[in-house]
């Protein structure tokens, strides 16, 4: 598994996503190709438009599968993490939440399989760093003993505090994204309080679990991303653990609940 040649599937049918999507649908038991690719958009693949080739010509250039493929190597020896199929695709410039917050890159994980969006102007290192936050979402989805569709806001927000963290142990908090840091720790602390921790519970079909986790209508930015970083960075700095090391561990324990 790997990395898969995506780059030769799209300067062949770059325009023709639909027929791309034929090629995952084992991935997606009983799902057609068309609703795939209405799941990819959702999640920052992106739409067809003039210039297909040279954007992935551009990708190519930037050696973009050969970058995934070395990280995906380091990080699956790292984390005894486990050998998923890797499809990167070029992201969605129409889609403002991932230009504005994610820098044109945007990622999708399961326990089984792994999808990143790029843009030509992604740096090698933001690559990277894309990648390891996803892998470490497989990491985690692979070790964590609850079925992802089980996942409250508690659990997604811990998620993603554990991949953030990691990006921050590989590469630096000078490559952590920018949402981490929205807010100084005060000010979380009371988006925890206020917000988060209230509606802890909540699952992931619900969509004040998305409206909290992006921080959409009446929340504040980012609400649930900066504070599953923060927790998760107050728990690693208490215990003096890594990320690797809790992989498996409740996130109960990691946002320092009291079960009691």
């Amino acid at each position: 598994m790997g990395v898969i040649e995506t780059d030769k599937w799209l300067l062949q049918l770059y325009n023709r996503p639909i027929a791309i999507c034929e090629k995952l649908k084992a991935l997606f038991k009983g799902a057609r190709a068309s609703e795939i690719y209405d799941y990819l958009i959702y999640h920052g693949m992106y739409q067809p438009g003039n210039n297909g080739a040279g954007i992935v010509e551009k990708l190519q250039s930037r050696h973009v599968w050969e970058i995934v493929k070395n990280e995906f190597l380091r990080c699956k020896k790292e984390w005894d993490g486990p050998d998923v199929p890797i499809y990167i695709f070029p992201s969605d410039p129409t889609n403002l939440l991932i230009q504005e917050e994610f820098n044109g890159k945007a990622g999708l994980a399961f326990k089984d399989k792994l999808f990143l969006f790029v843009s030509a102007r992604n740096s090698e290192t933001e690559i990277r760093s894309l990648f390891t936050h996803e892998y470490n979402h497989v990491c985690r989805l692979t070790e964590y003993p609850k079925d992802e569709a089980d996942y409250v806001l508690l659990d997604t927000i811990i998620l993603e505090g554990l991949a953030e963290n990691a990006v921050r142990e590989k590469f630096g908090p000078q490559n952590v994204s920018s949402w981490a840091f929205s807010y100084p720790n005060d000010k979380i602390e009371k988006i925890w309080k206020q917000y988060v921790y209230p509606n802890r519970d909540i699952k992931k079909a619900k969509q004040r679990h998305q409206d909290i986790l992006y921080g959409l209508h009446a929340y504040p930015k980012m609400s649930g991303y900066c504070t599953g970083y923060y927790l998760v960075n107050q728990y690693l700095e208490k215990t003096g653990l890594s990320v690797k090391d809790v992989l498996k561990t409740d996130s109960k324990v990691i946002a320092q609940i009291n079960s009691g």
